[in-house]
């Protein structure tokens, strides 16, 4: 089926009525008059008015001779020149021996790759940086500790058609791209993105049958877009996919899973979200890792996807040495809700092949909700989840109140550690606890 049929009239959304443009006396030329206006100041015109910091302007000019703001501000010119070899980060980063090794004997998916923009944060020096260590490969990957799979979560068992998986009652994931602007050294799909020509590139086609499907289905009400990362696909595309699942009448929810808000803010463009505010509700959830990210750049592409109306929340995945302290979450999670994204879920590092370096215990990440629970807003208190190995989805964790019961009363310990007691007569809650230390 071709672009131009599926987005006939009919499959179109609702959209508000065009503005009226203001009277010429307001201050705007009138109808049919073009203003002069210098090829500079037309360049300033059309590029994302994103702002640059010295920092970063030293960074672009010093690694990119030549470049100008509107190059750097502009996603394309962001995406062509993703560092991808040992050669461009060694031309960026002092690397580690270590480093050098793992980029230069690495083959299939999952390869390097980070946007200029995202190279900017981290430290050229030290391969300790939390943000460095999560992008440039180590050789610790390459080893496999029990327990670890290339496909932990049993998404390809539960894939009903390529690409779309059908694991909850009623929703699905549905695996629109397998490319990132930047890849992430623990990704739960290493064995699926950034691999050109593999069985995990996702086509107009493949599309269609993940379609078919949800159209069939109707108890599939939501529907999460991810990948790799939806928006790393052009305008025109993504507004086809979402006007597709917009016409199909039990599709209540749809939700887009990002991370280029964080690491390509530049790809929030006023187009990309005059697009997307026709297919609402529509929601995004940000994946979002330390709190060196919350840059200005960062902080203007939620402003402007908040301000469409866009629910934005987060999602963490909790990493050893790199967000695994209290302090560094907390100034996460409270960095993230002050630019109208809620934390959403802090996630149990998944058991992928070669993570073991990023995984932490569980109780780690129990310290760190308790650590957060009362000691700040619970808006900003994200769900600690285990998405359980072999397709068993996510299991909630935390920490537990329950001391036990003394009679008819239930004992609950506070985010103090003060116990209190809760009159439950009926209740059984809290009868093991009291059993076993009688024991």
């Amino acid at each position: 089926m071709s672009l131009q049929l599926v987005r006939g009239h009919d499959l179109r959304p609702p959209s508000r009525e065009p503005r009226k443009r203001p009277a010429a006396d307001a201050g705007f030329p009138s109808e049919g008059v073009t203003p002069l206006l210098s090829p500079e100041l037309r360049l300033h015109r059309l590029a994302p008015r994103f702002p640059v910091s010295p920092e970063t302007s030293e960074f672009y000019r010093r690694f990119w001779p030549g470049t100008t703001r509107a190059d750097w501000n502009d996603w394309h010119w962001q995406f062509r020149h993703r560092i991808r070899t040992a050669e461009e980060l060694a031309r960026v980063f002092h690397l580690s021996e270590d480093e050098r090794a793992a980029v230069t004997t690495h083959q299939g998916p999952l390869p390097v790759g980070i946007t200029p923009y995202y190279a900017s944060l981290m430290s050229r020096d030290d391969p300790r940086e939390p943000l460095r260590r999560t992008h440039i490969m180590t050789g610790a990957e390459s080893l496999r500790l029990p327990g670890e799979e290339d496909d932990p979560l049993g998404e390809d068992h539960d894939t009903v058609v390529p690409g779309l998986v059908h694991r909850y009652p009623d929703r699905v994931l549905f695996l629109t791209t397998g490319t990132c602007s930047t890849y992430c050294r623990y990704c739960t799909r290493a064995r699926a993105v950034g691999n050109p020509g593999g069985e995990y590139q996702f086509s107009p086609k493949q599309w269609d049958q993940a379609l078919a499907y949800l159209e069939q289905h109707t108890e599939v009400r939501d529907v999460l877009l991810s990948g790799g990362d939806p928006l790393s696909i052009a305008d025109e595309k993504l507004d086809w996919l979402l006007t597709r699942l917009r016409a199909i009448p039990h599709i209540e929810f749809v939700r887009i899973g990002t991370k280029i808000p964080v690491v390509l803010p530049q790809r929030i463009t006023k187009e990309l979200v005059r697009m997307l505010k026709k297919h609402h509700p529509l929601w995004m959830s940000i994946h979002a890792t330390h709190p060196r990210e919350l840059t200005p750049e960062v902080t203007e592409a939620f402003a402007r996807l908040a301000d469409a109306g866009i629910p934005l929340g987060s999602q963490t995945v909790l990493l050893k040495g790199i967000n695994d302290d209290i302090t560094v979450m907390k100034s996460l999670m409270q960095g993230l809700l002050k630019r109208r994204v809620k934390p959403y879920y802090l996630y149990q590092c998944d058991p992928i092949r070669g993570s073991g370096h990023f995984r932490t215990s569980v109780d780690k990440g129990l310290e760190i909700i308790a650590g957060l629970r009362g000691h700040t807003t619970g808006y900003a208190c994200p769900q600690f989840v285990i998405d359980a190995p072999g397709g068993g989805g996510k299991i909630l964790m935390a920490p537990n109140a329950v001391v036990g019961r003394d009679g008819a009363d239930l004992l609950l310990k506070n985010f103090e550690g003060g116990v209190y007691r809760y009159p439950d007569p009926d209740g059984t809650l809290g009868r093991t606890v009291a059993t076993l230390a009688a024991e």
